[in-house]
């Protein structure tokens, strides 16, 4: 069974699929199943100072910053896109990114309480909630 932005990737072709619709079936690419992708939190998983996303209130809404130390921004190693989910998973906004491109989402929105996610192309998926 699948929930809701759940993340899945293919590790045949790379293809990562999120769910849209929750449903009773299971994802399949290059006729293999799907890996759903962990969401990390913590800094004792691999590098989470420079993988979990930091969201600060701002006086136009809230900024999300990936990690508490810059994260490499280089053409082997960045950060694929930073998105920001309220708490009840009905509003969604993501940023994608390039290489050389600064990991920061400025939103403008009266959120007092937000789920960030970012999505590392080596070290994968990783989550904060600010609550």
């Amino acid at each position: 069974m699948t929930e809701r932005l759940e993340m899945y990737k293919c590790n045949v072709c790379g293809n990562i699929a999120e769910v849209i619709i929750s449903g009773k079936g299971e994802l399949v690419c290059c006729s293999q199943p799907m890996e759903k992708l962990k969401e990390h939190t913590n800094a004792e998983e691999m590098a989470g100072e420079k993988h979990v996303p930091v969201v600060e209130t701002t006086q136009d809404g809230i900024t999300v910053r990936v990690g508490s130390v810059a994260h490499p921004m280089e053409n082997e190693h960045y950060i694929m896109f930073i998105e920001v989910i309220s708490p009840d998973k009905r509003y969604v906004k993501r940023k994608y990114l390039y290489p050389h491109e600064e990991p920061v989402l400025n939103l403008k929105c009266s959120c007092d309480k937000v789920i960030a996610r970012e999505l590392c192309n080596i070290h994968g998926l990783w989550i904060s909630s600010d609550k």
